[in-house]
């Protein structure tokens, strides 16, 4: 790998460490969480901290810079469906007490699916798998198998088994992603961990595309009451295609 993007990456990673569990790092335990030299991290963090992307706080600490708002806000002003899938994200989480995300699709050599937000107001119950990755899995959740039905993507090929319940088999999956297509819902069951399920919907832009997913995660238990939430989820999600203009074919 050429050196300039070498160290491009190494940014990347580094800046990726930092999430709602680890908002501050210091030098030494960064280098043991990414297995990297301490000499070759004091590099990117000297220069992350140069350009404002972190800052130190305290003796040896580091923390995401403000600068980064100015990037956020950058990228979710080009997304005009954001703000209306952010409002039904947190009304969704405040009326099933469950953690309610959005989740959208990055294409490329792999795609990629990326819980952009998430809100866990007025959530009742345990923590759930999942409540603080960027990335997840698209093979076991639901936003991910939703997400990847509707773009009529195949199983990724490094479908990882995280319980006897995740589905890895390319045939399995066929028939997966026809019954998702057909109920434009996706469910997982303890795919991703025991105890840990969820429901997905799609949310659709003016010309009735597929923008993003609209889920909830919950305790395997509370499928109990899926028609209920799925109906919720619905509800929501046809609010936000309403208010970008999309009127569903009479």
């Amino acid at each position: 790998m050429p050196r300039t993007l070498s160290t491009v990456d190494g940014a990347v990673r580094v800046l990726e460490a930092f999430d709602a569990d680890h908002t501050e790092w210091t030098l030494s335990g960064l280098a043991r969480y990414l297995g990297q030299p301490t000499s070759t991290l004091h590099e990117h963090l000297g220069t992350l901290t140069a350009s404002g992307l972190l800052t130190r706080v305290g003796r040896g600490r580091f923390r995401l810079g403000w600068r980064l708002l100015k990037l956020s806000s950058a990228l979710y002003g080009s997304v005009p469906w954001y703000a209306a899938a952010h409002d039904a994200m947190t009304a969704l989480a405040r009326g099933t007490h469950l953690l309610a995300f959005v989740c959208v699709l990055e294409r490329g050599d792999v795609p990629r699916v990326l819980c952009i937000a998430r809100s866990v107001q007025g959530r009742d119950g345990p923590p759930v798998v999942g409540e603080t990755q960027f990335e997840l899995p698209a093979h076991a959740t639901a936003s991910g198998k939703l997400l990847l039905a509707l773009h009529g993507l195949p199983l990724p090929m490094d479908a990882t088994p995280f319980t006897p319940h995740t589905l890895t088999g390319p045939a399995a999956w066929e028939a997966e992603a026809a019954t998702t297509r057909a109920a434009r819902f996706a469910l997982s069951r303890d795919e991703w961990a025991p105890g840990t399920s969820g429901l997905a919907v799609p949310l659709l832009g003016p010309e009735g595309e597929v923008l993003a997913a609209l889920g909830v995660s919950l305790p395997t238990g509370r499928l109990r009451g899926r028609e209920t939430l799925l109906r919720r989820l619905r509800d929501a999600a046809d609010e936000v295609a309403w208010s970008l203009g999309y009127r569903a074919p009479s």
